[in-house]
């Protein structure tokens, strides 16, 4: 019987695919139509993952439903302005600004004009960034803002896993005094797990001491 549960919800789940990549402009808006798509494979995958760990499948694609749709991002006129606008602002700084896969802006912030090593306060370069990159989320409707905070290998976990989450939360911080609402803003601590280049040379430590900021705007 559970075999013919996941099997049924992944049909429908399927069809639920086919029916949003097959709307036309008539019908579902892109947006709609994003969204739709997320919702359908995030309930596939739910059924699949209440497959694989003896779940129940009906529970596990009612979450997996509910996480693809939440996860999805547009990336409108808005966002592409923003995108221009923190591109100009950063310009010369080494602060990288991009469009990620999901449809989200990225900002990579150095050490070298974040923070100083050891310490979480904002170092002065670090304040004009976040000052552009919160009038632009006050101009955006419906965003989410992620911040990541990276260290090198050097010190223990026990040292660099607080270090990082309090950069994150520093930079949070300096947001919401800003005016971003702080409700909308996640923030996370990775330590030195998610290196970017070798910690074998002090130039590739820097590197890895590094926030990034990921903002999205939710489709509606």
């Amino acid at each position: 019987m559970r075999k013919q549960t996941i099997a049924t919800t992944a049909v429908l789940a399927s069809a639920l695919i086919l029916s949003a990549c097959s709307s036309t402009g008539g019908g579902m808006t892109d947006t709609q139509r994003n969204t739709a798509i997320g919702t359908a494979a995030g309930a596939v995958a739910g059924a699949l993952i209440a497959k694989g760990t003896g779940g129940k499948a009906g529970v596990g694609a009612v979450a997996g439903a509910a996480v693809g749709g939440i996860g999805t991002y547009i990336w409108s006129a808005n966002m592409e302005k923003r995108k221009r606008e923190m591109e100009a602002a950063t310009q010369g700084t080494g602060v990288g600004v991009s469009q990620t896969a999901d449809n989200r802006l990225k900002l990579d912030i150095p050490s070298d004009i974040s923070f100083d090593t050891g310490r979480y306060d904002i170092k002065s370069n670090f304040a004009p960034v976040l000052a552009r990159f919160a009038e632009g989320l006050r101009n955006t409707p419906n965003y989410t803002v992620h911040i990541v905070g990276h260290t090198d290998n050097t010190g223990s976990d026990a040292i660099n896993d607080p270090l990082s989450l309090n950069r994150a939360n520093a930079t949070r911080s300096y947001l919401m005094n800003l005016g971003a609402d702080g409700a909308r803003i996640y923030t996370e601590g990775q330590g030195s797990r998610m290196p970017i280049a070798s910690n074998a040379s002090a130039q590739g430590r820097a590197q890895n001491r590094r926030v990034e900021i990921y903002m999205g705007e939710g489709a509606r």
